[in-house]
């Protein structure tokens, strides 16, 4: 029997981004990514293609053969752990391949800031942040990796050191002074 959603689709007619919903990209812009997200998606993907996906086909084989599959747990769970292992590597495989790979160690020298940027930034109580502007499939804003298409990085991108941003936050506006850009290696 095939799992139905909410909506009555079956599990294999839903769309990739609608089970990613949180890292979605806006429609006709292209998938920029450091080299360093590249190689941890790519890593995710091999680690789920050829290690996990096949010990978990050979548990899911050792329990068909044990008979009444209706309330075995291991049949049942591995299943569906199977379907989401699934799920992911066609995600992984899509965002690969529609990957542009952007080094910004590759920049040099520029006081601009662009995809790949890393920006200090004061804010008009004093204090200091540093961010990272990376791909939506790296950021981590806990670890100041901001994904391109954010509020934020598109609040600075093409701002230079030295100049203002105004935030626009649910809570009001915000004044932000670029105090550097640099260009390194991420990740």
């Amino acid at each position: 029997m095939r799992e139905m959603d909410s909506a009555g689709k079956s599990q294999n007619d839903i769309a990739d981004d609608e089970l990613e919903p949180s890292i979605k990209l806006p429609a006709g812009v292209k998938n920029y990514i450091t080299p360093g997200g590249y190689r941890k998606l790519k890593d995710e993907l091999e680690q789920l293609w050829k290690i996990e996906r096949p010990e978990l086909v050979k548990t899911i084989t050792w329990a068909a053969s044990n008979g009444d599959r209706s309330e075995n747990g291991d049949y049942i769970y591995g299943k569906k752990r199977l379907r989401e292992i699934d799920r992911r590597v066609r995600f992984l495989r899509k965002r690969l391949e529609q990957a542009e790979v952007v080094d910004p160690a590759q920049r040099g020298e520029c006081d601009q800031v662009f995809f790949g940027a890393t920006v200090t930034v004061c804010d008009e109580n004093g204090c200091e942040s540093t961010y990272s502007i990376v791909g939506v499939d790296e950021a981590d804003v806990g670890c100041g990796l901001i994904s391109w298409v954010s509020p934020l990085a598109r609040t600075l991108l093409k701002l230079r050191e030295g100049e203002m941003a105004t935030l626009r936050t649910p809570s009001g506006v915000q004044e932000l002074e670029i105090l550097s850009v640099a260009y390194r290696e991420l990740g």
